[in-house]
Order: C-alpha cells, then structure tokens, then sequence
C-alpha cells in the first residue's frame, strides 16, 4: 500500500476501445467523408452544386451526420477523450456550419423576390407538420416531411430554410445564420419599397414641392401602402417567424432589423404631409393618407408587435393623430371661409350660388370618407360648441333620448353656416321675388344633394323632409310677390258680368303688369327640371285659370274694330307658351298661335323691347 501511494505518478494509459467509442469514430468518419466532399471555400463552386437541390438526398444525410458528429463530440467530452480528436471533431462541426452559411445565402439569394409573398410561406408552414421540429433526439430523420408533399421550388426552399435554420441553431451557430438572413432579407425589403415609390423625403424638401407633385406622391403612397403592410412586411413576418421558429429571441431579433428603417420611412411620409400648409381641397388627401392607415391598422399592430418594433406601431400612431388634427384644422378652416365669404356682385337670374355648388361638393366627397370620419370629428371640440349654438329646431331626431352623432352635428352646423350666409347674399336682391327664388335655388340644391347621396343618412330623413318644406315655402313666397299684383288687375270674380270699359281697362292693366314680369323674369333661372316644372306648373294654374275665365266672359267686346289687338294682345294659348318658357335663363318663348298675338312676329322678343 505504501508502495502505491508513494509511487511516481505516470502518464494516462490510453482509453480502451469500447463498442460506444467505435460507434463514436465511425460517426466521426462518416460525417469527415461527407464533410470534405462538400467542402469548398468558393461561394461560386457552392451555387454550381448545391447541396439543397433535387431530392435533397444527400442534404439530409448532411444534417444527419452533423447530428451524429454532435453525439460523438458531446461523447469525447465526457470520456475525457484526447484533445486532437475532439479538436478534430469540432474542425469537422466548423466545415459543416461553413457550408450550411453557404447554403443558406444561397437559398435566400436564389429566392429572394419570392419568399415574402404571403401565399407560399403559409402554404409552407401548414405543410410543415409539428413532426418537423428539431430536437436532439428525432430531428434530420426519415420522418420530415418528404419533398413529394411540397408543391413547388419555393416551398422546398422554405422548408431547406428551416431545416439549416434549426440546425445552426441547435449546434451554437445562430449568430452566423442570422447575420446572413438579416443581410439578404434587408435588402429585399428596401429594394421593394423603392419600386413601391416609398421614398424617405424629409419636411423641408416636402415644402419645396409643387402641391400638384406632392399630391401624385401621396397617390403612389396610398397605393403602395397597401401592399407594403399586407404583403411585403406581414410576408416578412411570417417567414421569419417559420424560418427561426427555433429561437424566439433570433426571429424578433431578425425582423426588427430587416423591418425597422423600411417601416419608419413608410410611415413617417404621412406624419410629414400633415405638417404643410393647409387648405380646404387638401382635406381629402389628409383623408387618403388616414383612411390607408386605418384600414390596415390591425395589420400594423399584429405584425409589429414585438416590443424591439414599437417605434413602427407608435409611429403609425403618431402619424394617425396628426393627420386627424390637420384634418380637424382644415374643416375649421372650411368653415371659416363660407363664413367670410363675400360676393362682388349678384348672381344673374338667382340660379345656385358657385359656393353652394362648392359646399355641397366638397361634402359629397367627404362623405365617402364616413368609416374614419366619426373617429376623427368626435375629438374635435368645435362640434360640441356647435351642438351649443345650432338652434334645437333646425337639427333634431323624432326621439329625444336619440341624439345625432358627432359627425352628423358638424355637417349640419356647416349646412346652417352656409344657408345663413345665402340669407344675407338673398338680401342684396333689389326684387324680393328674386331673393325668394334665389333661396329656393339654393336650398332645393342643397337638398337634392343630400337626398342622392351618403349625407342622407348622416342627416336623416327629418332634416330632408323640413328643409324641402322649406323649399316649398320659399317657392309660394315667389309666386305670391311675383304674380299676386297681376292676378289684382283682374275682378274678384272673373265670371262676373262688367262694362266693356271696364273689361277694356282690366285687359290693358294686364297687359302692361304681364309684359314687365315677364320682361323681368325671362332671364330668371331655375335650374332643378323638377323644380321649375313645379313653379311654373303652379304659376299658370294661378293665372290661366282666372285669365281664362275673364278672357271667354269678356272678348265678345272686342271681335271686330280698329285697335282690337292692343287690347286682347293674349290669348290664354299665348299665355300659356310664354309661362312654359320662363326659368331657362335664356329669355326664349314659343311663338304664339292665336290671331291675337300676330302683332309680334316674336312675341318674347316684342315684350322684351317693352
């Protein structure tokens, strides 16, 4: 015993040859054979022959050998095995990652524009079986998903992707995988976005544009947008979630930095548009730029969503706030300038004022826009000091426990703004007649444009139905001051029996009272058909059907004798076709048919002249 403790310690005698340890070397041969058959420093040589291609037979004999080179490592460290046959093994492992780098950039460099459409990569990943996932024990065997179950190249590249994704990982080597993924995917994604027309365009040089230039780059941008979030960044998404779905860490990671700086410049370009200047006609380009960002917000969220890609979400968010501010502020300033409108001079015939036609427009348009304009006008506090100042009359709901939406209360305040403003530019009409046809111009306008289109139903049909009552009512007050003194000159019971002086007297006082008004009114305009056949309908029922009685009573005075035609000038016919003619604006009128009449081979032409 003392012998042996007090004995001279002598070298290790070498392992002895055990069945593990020779299954172990094999391991290691076979995998050295294969390793340095595909062994190769040149990239080109690798993409002359590459090992992921055709059945892959030999590709997954590949990963199989770097899973039993793994075992056979993990072993001589164990056993304590001599440092050159474990350096040996771990050169080998190093060889292997070296082509599997390879491979990979390959793979994404060959596939490039392709693997981030949506499409393939689920139809990879649903093709992709939970028997897919590589572990230490079942991974690289005979049970992955054989090539005949996937459809197309593209496919098999997704899958090829992973399996060398996995295996990198599994082995230490995801810095080098990602780095490569990060490189290719990066550029794919900043290449896409400059044909997309995405350009990173600061505010100074935004302000130095034409609007016309700046409008056809908000088109591109609408356009482009689309596509950028749906396909290109939610493809990016998915496949970098399938191609790391080994590492939670390495896919966010990876997306962040191929997503990040592509991401920003997309949404920053609306942030920038919201600063310029504003203008009422710029509010349905704000209204795109919106309308773009909320369709696919739910996308921006769901694919952004890790926390190293807020900075994309909260930029989305902060573009949305200041598009809704300028878009607020120029609806303000809308409202401002009907406000402060002024006409230099009257409108001809009291047809519709251009700035009804303006207001009216500019509100059928933006009525289009009524998903995203709730959630904007609801945060305007103009729309609560209109619900203040807007008279409970002019806009109310059948219910009063039913109260009109946010959006509603400010088109109706800006309605009223303008029919204020039509009041006072009625006023300047010398001719009360005129001023009251001038607003029922107007109004019926205003009307007929919100019965035909969305705004009715921000309105309501009770907003509709009292202001065509309107209509109506400044209609009646026109023919009242229009046509009441003609209809004087006549007794109060046309049929009644009267001298012929007095008859004669009545025709001339006709006369002369027909011939001014419609000498007046023949330039007058009314331009809806419906309208004006209305009115004038109503107009000749009132004179006809009293001229017409008087007339037949009374012209047997005057049959025969000099000067006849001076005094019976019209006959109810003739009257008649002036009536129809009147309200076009033009002063045109029928030529008449009665014998009466021949005293003017024009008779529009000869009242006229009087």
């Amino acid at each position: 015993m003392r012998n042996i403790f007090s004995a001279p310690k002598s070298p290790s005698p070498p392992h002895r040859t055990t069945f593990s340890s020779s299954i172990m070397d094999e391991n290691m041969e076979s995998a050295s054979s294969i390793f340095l058959k595909w062994n190769t420093d040149s990239l080109a040589q690798a993409k002359s022959s590459p090992l992921f291609f055709g059945d892959r037979t030999e590709s997954k004999v590949f990963l199989k050998s770097i899973q039993e080179l793994h075992f056979a490592i993990n072993y001589f460290i164990s056993e304590n095995y001599s440092s050159d046959k474990l350096a040996h093994a771990q050169n080998l492992m190093q060889m292997a990652m070296k082509r599997l780098e390879k491979e990979f950039y390959i793979i994404l460099a060959a596939q490039r524009d392709f693997l981030h459409s949506e499409s393939s990569v689920k139809s990879s990943v649903s093709s992709y079986t939970d028997d897919d996932v590589l572990d230490d024990e079942s991974q690289f065997d005979e049970s992955l998903v054989s090539d005949q179950t996937i459809e197309n190249h593209f496919e098999k590249a997704m899958v090829d992707l992973k399996r060398i994704a996995d295996c990198m990982i599994t082995y230490g080597y995801e810095k080098e995988c990602a780095k490569i993924y990060k490189l290719v995917r990066k550029s794919v994604v900043d290449e896409k976005l400059y044909y997309l027309g995405v350009e990173n365009l600061s505010f100074s040089q935004i302000q130095k544009l034409e609007w016309e230039t700046v409008e056809l780059k908000i088109k591109q941008w609408v356009n482009a947008m689309k596509v950028a979030i749906r396909t290109l960044f939610r493809g990016e998404r998915t496949l970098c979630d399938h191609v790391f779905a080994a590492s939670d860490t390495i896919r966010e990671a990876c997306f962040a930095e191929i997503s990040i700086s592509g991401g920003l410049m997309l949404l920053s370009f609306p942030e920038i548009i919201a600063k310029c200047k504003k203008s009422p006609e710029k509010i349905f380009k704000l209204l795109d730029l919106y309308d773009a960002i909320s369709q696919n917000w739910e996308d921006i969220v769901s694919i952004f969503n890790f926390e190293s890609t807020s900075t994309i979400r909260l930029q989305a968010h902060s573009s949305l706030s200041k598009l809704g501010d300028a878009i607020r502020i120029t609806l303000s300033e809308f409202e401002a300038a009907i406000q402060k409108h002024t006409s230099k001079s009257l409108l001809p015939g009291g047809g519709v004022h251009p700035l009804t036609r303006y207001v009216m427009n500019y509100f059928v348009f933006m009525v289009d826009y009524s998903s995203i304009l709730p959630e904007i006008i609801a945060e305007d506090p103009v729309t609560t000091t209109a619900s203040f100042s807007m008279p409970e009359s002019y806009f109310s709901t059948s219910s009063p426990e039913e109260t009109p939406s946010a959006i509603s209360l400010r088109f109706a305040w800006i309605i009223l703004v303008l029919l204020c403003k039509l009041d006072g530019n009625a006023q300047l009409y010398k001719d009360v007649s005129l001023s009251y046809l001038f607003l029922a111009n107007n109004l019926n306008y205003i009307v007929s444009k919100v019965r035909n289109s969305n705004l009715k139903v921000l309105l309501g049909d009770e907003w509709l139905v009292k202001h065509q009552t309107k209509v109506q009512q400044y209609a009646s007050n026109y023919e009242r001051m229009s046509w009441s003194k003609l209809m004087a000159s006549f007794p109060n019971n046309p049929a009644a029996d009267i001298s012929p002086e007095e008859a004669k007297k009545c025709f001339l006082l006709f006369n002369l009272i027909f011939e001014e008004s419609y000498r007046k009114q023949s330039t007058w305009i009314v331009t809806d058909p419906n309208l004006r056949d209305q009115i004038k309908t109503s107009v000749a029922n009132q004179v006809l059907s009293v001229y017409r009685e008087f007339y037949e009573k009374n012209r047997q005075f005057f049959r025969r004798g000099v000067g006849i035609e001076s005094i019976v000038r019209y006959a109810p016919e003739d009257l008649e076709n002036y009536l129809s003619d009147l309200f076009s604006g033009i002063g045109g009128a029928g030529e008449s048919t009665s014998s009466y009449s021949s005293v003017a081979a024009s008779p529009a032409r000869e009242i006229r002249r009087r």
